[in-house]
């Protein structure tokens, strides 16, 4: 029943888009970021059980339909991301001058971990301070305990 709804759904939008470039003319709405946000994955992704898929690769104008807003939109998706996108750390020691201080950061980060672990273990009990005092006997460790407030 769920997969002959969604392929009278995908009928349904084929219908209406028609030769249309999108759902409202020339120029994109919101309607066509929604439908293309649902049509893009279920046409791209590699599914284990593809009948909408292909139901979908049937409908050409949809299939147009999603290839000209990934053209138009996204033109790196089928080659190299664009100039602005990050790109990853080369061999060649770019990976110096993108982050000169990371060394730095990943050292400052440890410490400022291990420091909230000591801080949880002392705070919540799992790690306890011992002063010993020195009497008749030689040194015997004293527990430190927390005073009680008076109501």
């Amino acid at each position: 029943q769920l997969y002959r709804d969604a392929r009278e759904c995908l009928t349904l939008l084929s219908q209406r888009l028609g030769s249309q470039k999108f759902f409202f003319g020339d120029s994109p709405a919101s309607l066509d970021a929604f439908v293309f946000s649902r049509l893009a994955p279920l046409l791209k992704a590699k599914l284990p059980n593809g009948k909408l898929q292909q139901h979908l690769k049937s409908l050409q104008n949809l299939c147009d339909y999603c290839t000209s807003i990934l053209s138009l939109y996204f033109p790196w998706d089928a080659g190299e991301p664009p100039a602005s996108a990050p790109r990853p750390a080369g061999a060649d020691g770019s990976e110096a001058e993108d982050d000169p201080h990371k060394r730095r950061n990943q050292l400052l980060s440890v410490l400022v971990g291990l420091v909230a672990m000591l801080g949880y273990a002392f705070l919540s009990g799992i790690v306890s301070i011992q002063r010993g005092s020195v009497g008749p006997a030689g040194r015997q460790p004293v527990a430190l305990e927390e005073e009680e407030e008076e109501e």
